[in-house]
């Protein structure tokens, strides 16, 4: 009695399939925030009227001059609330004389891949010194993975 195997290609051709999904979301300009957002259960959940709140962490994650007060070379997160959605993202942005400086993203929700991106330092390759206007938005990846703006904070980063 002969035992021929026959060829698995349900699995290789599963994987070479999310692998040309991920490689086409990537070429769209789809980013990784966008696609664990999408894994993670987010969204909007269902219910009535809903609220969102967005302020700087104190005291600061690092206070290099223990000004408490946010400075280049500090590290800031944010304190968060809302009821719109279970993933929610925080963007920083800060510019200086209209450049953008320095760009940071992460999501504030169980589950992120990445946590310890929550913790933002107010400083880059680009931003090496000086005072900068930053603001933080507070969102999440809407249907169609649009994003939904819930609040912005802006605030000075003292030289």
């Amino acid at each position: 009695m002969s035992m021929h195997r026959r060829p698995v290609r349900g699995r290789r051709t599963g994987l070479a399939a999310a692998a040309l999904a991920v490689a086409a979301l990537t070429t769209l300009g789809a980013s990784a925030p966008a696609l664990a957002a999408k894994g993670s259960g987010g969204g909007k959940p269902a219910g009535g009227s809903t609220s969102s709140s967005l302020k700087l962490a104190t005291p600061l994650v690092y206070d290099a001059n223990g000004d408490t007060l946010p400075n280049w070379g500090d590290t800031v997160t944010f304190d968060i609330s809302t009821t719109s959605t279970t993933a929610p993202y925080v963007d920083l942005v800060c510019t200086q004389n209209g450049a953008t400086v320095l760009g940071a993203t992460s999501g504030f929700f169980d589950g992120y891949l990445w946590p310890w991106t929550k913790d933002m330092n107010l400083a880059s390759q680009s931003w090496t010194g000086g005072a900068a206007d930053c603001t933080a938005t507070l969102y999440y990846y809407g249907s169609r993975g649009k994003k939904v703006l819930l609040s912005t904070l802006s605030f000075p980063a003292n030289a």
